[in-house]
């Protein structure tokens, strides 16, 4: 399907606009704007959007160059549901499970029974005196 970008007189035409914040940073889409030619549409990009935020590079293009996935394009971008081995999700319990095993492991029972004999620990469990 073919967008028309011009408007009822053919005057202007819609332009997409994307700019980066840093060196670094990736370029994103900020807006859309209609400009007579791609000379004047940067010339409006920069006013309304350069005098807002720092800017460190600015791109302008016309919405007819940018090129859309059909519908059996995105179709095709389906994943197929036989790779769920590849997913991570079945291994949200392990942070609780471990959080679990570690609580437990350092209750204070277990760090007193580190320092008892074995004949301390059987007279604690019959509940005997030694006289």
């Amino acid at each position: 399907m073919v967008e028309k970008n011009k408007n009822e007189n053919g005057f202007y035409e819609v332009f997409e606009v994307f700019s980066k914040r840093s060196h670094t940073s990736p370029m994103q889409y900020q807006f859309s704007l209609l400009a007579p030619n791609l000379e004047m549409a940067f010339i409006l990009a920069q006013e309304n959007f350069m005098r807002r935020e720092p800017v460190v590079d600015l791109w302008v293009v016309k919405r007819s160059d940018v090129r859309k996935m059909t519908e059996a394009e995105r179709n095709m971008l389906d994943r197929i549901d036989n790779k769920t081995y590849r997913l991570t999700k079945g291994y949200g319990y392990l942070r609780k499970k471990w959080r679990d095993y570690e609580q437990r492991m350092f209750d204070e029972k277990e760090i007193f029974s580190w320092g008892e004999t074995g004949d301390d620990k059987r007279k604690k469990c019959t509940g005997s005196k030694e006289k």
